[in-house]
C-alpha cells in the first residue's frame, strides 16, 4: 500500500490496522535534542482514545504507547522514533456479519475496487484507529513546535446545526465538555440534539476549528507547497474530513476586495494586519498573524438503523450495522487534526531552514 507516508523532512509513516495486534508510527527526520517520553505522548493518545463518554464508541482500550526506539536517556536521538499501540479489546466477530457487504459511508466497496480483498473487521487501514499513529506522531511534533512557542489548539465550531457564535467562542469550556464545543449554550443544544440521534440509531457530524499561534512570517514554499495546501491534505487525509477552508474560506467568495484584503500597519516595530480575512496566510506563506482553518466532519456511517446495499456478488440486500461505534466523530477528531497540523507545520519550518543564505552562513560559520 503506498500513501501511509506524509512530510519531506518530518516525515511519519503510520501502520497497522483496527483490530490487528497495533497500531503505530514511525518517524523520521526530528532533530535530536528535545525533551520526550511516553507520558508527552499519552496525553495527547488519551485525549482520541475510546469509551470517554456517552458520545465514544464503547470499545475499551486503554491506548497505551511505547516508544520502542529513537529516544535515549528521555531525548530524542535524531534517529527514527518508532511508537507502538498495542490493540487489547478487538471484537472481530461483531463484524462476521457484513463480511461480504458493502457498509454504505465506508471505504469497503473501494479497497475491493482497489485490491480485490479488504478487511471487514472494522474497515483495517480505513479505520478510526488508524489516527493513533498520527495523534502520536503529532504529540512528538508539538514537543518541537512548543520549544519554538508555537502552540495549536483545536475545538468543535458546530456540532449538527449547532454553532458556536464567534462572539461566544470560550477554547477553554472546550476543553471541560465531552462534546469540545467552545460554548455552554450551544453545547446543552447539542448535547441534547445528539441524544435524540443516538435513540433513534442515527449520527451527527460538525465543524472543527484549529488555531496556529505563533507562527513566523515566511513558513511554507510560494507554488505548490503552500501551508495552506499542505494543510488542506495534511486535513483531509483523515478519513472523515469532507471540507477544508482557512481564515474566511468561502464566505471570501461573496467578499470584495475592499472588505477581503487585510490592511498593514506597524505596531512597535513590526508590521502587522488590522484584521484576519487570510486566516494568517499570504501567497502560501505564514504571515505572522494566528493560522486559523476549519474542517468538515461528516456524521458516523456505522449507524444501526438499517441500509440499503449490496454484496460481494452483486445482490440487493439490507445491513444493520452492529459493534460499538460512536454516534459522532468530531470530539475524538480534534486531537487527530491538531497532530495533523503539528506535523505539517512542523516539517514546513524544518524545510525552511534552507530558505536563505545568511541564515545558513549564521548556522556554520
Amino acid at each position: 500500500m503506498a500513501g501511509s507516508s506524509y512530510g519531506t523532512v518530518f516525515r511519519v509513516t503510520t501502520w497497522g490496522e483496527s483490530h490487528g495486534g497495533g497500531l503505530g508510527a514511525v518517524i523520521d527526520g526530528c532533530p535530536a535534542g528535545i525533551n520526550l517520553s511516553e507520558d508527552d505522548i499519552q496525553v495527547f493518545l488519551d485525549r482520541r482514545k475510546p469509551g470517554q463518554s456517552e458520545f465514544t464508541t464503547a470499545r475499551r482500550e486503554g491506548d497505551r504507547c511505547r516508544i520502542l526506539s529513537g529516544v535515549f536517556e528521555g531525548k530524542t536521538e535524531g534517529t527514527p522514533i518508532s511508537i507502538l499501540v498495542e490493540n487489547t479489546d478487538q471484537r472481530s466477530k461483531d463484524y462476521s456479519n457484513i463480511a461480504d457487504k458493502y457498509r454504505p459511508g465506508h471505504a469497503d466497496y473501494t479497497f475491493d475496487m482497489k485490491y480485490g480483498f479488504r478487511d471487514y473487521r472494522g474497515g483495517g487501514r480505513s479505520s478510526g484507529r488508524e489516527t493513533i499513529g498520527r495523534v502520536a506522531a503529532g504529540a512528538v511534533a508539538s514537543k518541537l513546535l512548543s520549544g519554538l512557542d508555537i502552540r495549536i489548539s483545536a475545538f468543535a465550531r458546530s456540532i449538527g446545526p449547532y454553532t458556536v457564535p464567534r462572539d461566544k467562542t470560550d477554547i477553554r469550556f472546550s476543553k471541560e465538555n465531552p462534546l469540545t464545543l467552545a460554548d455552554k449554550e450551544t453545547y446543552d443544544k447539542a448535547y441534547e440534539y445528539v441524544r435524540s440521534l443516538i435513540s433513534e440509531g442515527n449520527s451527527a457530524g460538525g465543524i472543527i476549528e484549529c488555531i496556529i499561534e505563533g507562527l513566523p512570517a515566511g513558513i511554507g514554499e510560494p507554488v505548490f507547497d503552500k501551508i495552506d495546501a499542505e494543510l488542506a491534505k495534511a486535513i483531509m487525509s483523515i478519513g472523515a474530513v469532507k471540507g477544508f477552508e482557512i481564515g474566511d474560506g468561502f464566505e471570501a467568495a461573496a467578499a470584495t476586495g475592499a472588505s477581503n484584503n487585510d490592511e498593514f500597519r506597524m505596531n512597535d516595530g513590526r508590521v502587522e494586519k488590522m484584521t484576519n480575512h487570510a486566516g494568517g496566510t499570504l501567497g502560501g506563506m505564514a504571515d505572522g498573524s494566528p493560522l486559523i482553518f476549519r474542517a468538515a466532519v461528516k456524521p458516523t456511517p456505522s449507524i444501526s438503523s438499517s441500509q440499503k446495499t449490496v454484496t460481494k456478488n452483486g445482490e440487493n440486500t439490507d445491513i444493520i450495522i452492529q459493534g460499538r461505534h460512536d454516534p459522532l466523530i468530531v470530539p475524538r477528531a480534534v486531537v487527530v487534526v491538531e497532530s495533523m497540523a503539528a506535523i505539517t507545520v512542523a516539517d514546513l519550518l524544518l524545510r525552511n531552514m534552507t530558505a536563505r543564505y545568511d541564515k545558513i552562513k549564521d548556522f556554520y560559520i
